[in-house]
């Protein structure tokens, strides 16, 4: 487990801006240690833990990038097309041959390049004399559709490096380097709950004054997609000492605590003083919206994260709070959030100071413009803004006011989670 001291998150203060707190989150988090071996089926998105240095070339040999002919570079025709006899054919995964001066070789896609030759007529360039011959017209550049051995990666080069968050097509790569098992870091193991005493899970009796929870199948949605192993603790109840006793039985086997609920500073909410009594916590007031009251500590070790009962506001904190903390105890970096300029089609006022998230619909305008559309409604507890948007629009902390026909940082969903 990622051990943390009491103090990694010891700060306080006024409200913290969102890029401080992120990358706060990035420097003082201790990735997790222990290291596992994937095989090439389940390595996608996995944190590889040392760099893969390629063991062979790719390609591992020279090869035709074409259907077509090929000849030495010394025959290359010169301001007039010339016929060449065709000695023979290499289709793709043959042995290549040698061939000589004046020859051509019937070549396919990926074949090796017979010894001696080192160009490549494309079939649709070249055509055939009565006789057999291939005739190649004059122009072509020495060395054309060959692709030389090491020309994608050269033996001995990193070619993925320690850290890396594996994706599909690193996984082509690891497989085109013949490798079948790769070192990874075990994956975080994140424990969920929620609290309150308003909430209950789906299915289970409702009372009047309650509602399901929909929080906790969100985060852990949310938290599987970035590749972490969850423990789900059900919901606790607003009671202090049981809340206490169950932050420490999490702590005891997971590197990071996620709750939803009960951070605010009201009476009732009651994660506070148990994080408090089961840890050290200082409560985490970041500018942002939805979202303000997140709480962020230590617990035996094991970082503590809680967020908003709202879940818009829970949603939003997730990807800017959790998912970083995610990525830093997995041992990769977290890279910045990649914003979609498009073109606001609403007015909207905002407070200096603080970042601002709107949910938002886009559209192609008349114009041929990607424009952002706000949704109608701003409740920070409407599931229906989330699900019937595209993503969020950002505003910076510095604006002020947005009017239509200004240009917007628009984040789909597809890069948040």
């Amino acid at each position: 487990m990622a051990q943390l001291s009491d103090d990694c998150f010891a700060f306080g203060g006024p409200m913290m801006p969102v890029d401080e707190a992120t990358a706060l989150i990035a420097s003082r988090i201790v990735p997790v240690t222990e290291i596992e071996v994937a095989n090439l089926a389940g390595v996608d998105g996995r944190v590889l833990a040392e760099n893969l240095v390629a063991p062979l070339p790719l390609p591992p040999f020279t090869n035709s990038a074409v259907d077509g002919y090929a000849i030495r570079r010394s025959d290359l025709p010169s301001g007039e097309e010339r016929a060449f006899p065709v000695i023979g054919r290499v289709p793709a995964g043959a042995d290549a041959f040698e061939s000589r001066a004046g020859e051509a070789v019937r070549i396919f896609t990926g074949a090796p390049m017979p010894d001696g030759a080192d160009t490549v007529f494309m079939q649709e360039d070249v055509r055939l004399d009565p006789s057999g011959r291939v005739v190649l017209p004059p122009g072509l550049k020495p060395g054309a559709n060959v692709r030389p051995a090491g020309e994608d990666i050269a033996a001995g080069h990193v070619a993925l490096p320690a850290g890396r968050w594996i994706r599909p097509q690193d996984v082509a790569l690891i497989a085109a380097l013949g490798v079948t098992e790769v070192k990874v870091r075990r994956r975080v193991r994140v424990a969920i709950f929620s609290t309150g005493n308003e909430v209950v899970a789906p299915g289970a009796p409702r009372g009047s004054a309650q509602l399901y929870d929909s929080n906790r199948f969100m985060l852990r949605a949310m938290l599987q997609r970035l590749g972490c192993e969850v423990s789900d603790f059900g919901i606790l109840r607003d009671e202090p000492a049981s809340l206490a006793a169950t932050l420490k039985q999490a702590a005891a086997g997971n590197d990071l605590i996620v709750t939803s609920g009960g951070v605010s500073t009201g009476e009732e909410d009651h994660v506070k003083a148990a994080v408090e009594q089961a840890g050290s916590l200082t409560l985490w007031r970041m500018a942002i919206k939805p979202g303000r009251p997140v709480a962020m500590g230590v617990i035996g070790g094991a970082a503590f994260i809680g967020l908003p009962g709202n879940p818009v506001a829970s949603f939003v904190t997730f990807t800017y709070v959790v998912r970083p903390a995610v990525l830093a105890l997995a041992g990769t970096t977290p890279e910045r959030l990649a914003a979609t300029p498009v073109r606001a089609a609403f007015s909207y006022g905002k407070k200096i100071g603080r970042r601002e998230y709107v949910r938002a619909n886009v559209r192609k305008a008349a114009d041929g413009t990607v424009e952002a559309i706000k949704f109608p409604r701003e409740g920070a507890g409407l599931l229906s803004s989330l699900v019937e948007t595209d993503g969020l629009v950002e505003l910076p902390e510095d604006t002020t006011r947005i009017e239509p026909g200004q240009t917007v940082a628009f984040f789909p969903y597809a890069v948040l989670l």
